[in-house]
């Protein structure tokens, strides 16, 4: 069993059941999962995200779905985007406080 009781995040896989999804804008989401989007064109420094980048963001609204019963509960998030979407989540899960509390990739 693993201690570490933080949220798996996973790349290049598919949705599957019980899972959320983490999508970048205009990436498909098959039907079903709890997903959550992100762009990589947001606005810079904006007042919904300040001390947040936009995946990171993302990650926090899909968690906090999951803990308010507004999405099903979950154990794994499948990341869908492009490899620049993939970075930057990457990157929100290695820098920000957050999201490093929260997840961990997988």
């Amino acid at each position: 069993m693993n201690a570490d009781s933080r949220i798996e995040v996973v790349f290049g896989q598919r949705p599957g059941r019980g899972d959320a999804v983490l999508a970048e804008e205009r990436h498909a989401v098959p039907p079903g999962p709890h997903a959550a989007y992100f762009a990589l064109s947001h606005a810079v420094g904006c007042a919904c995200c300040v001390g947040q980048s936009p995946a990171g963001a993302a990650l926090a609204t899909l968690f906090r779905a999951r803990a308010t019963g507004r999405a099903p509960f979950f154990r794994r998030v499948v990341v869908l985007a492009s490899p620049a979407g993939e970075a930057a989540v990457r990157l929100a899960l290695a820098q920000e406080a957050l999201a490093m509390a929260r997840y961990r990739a997988g």
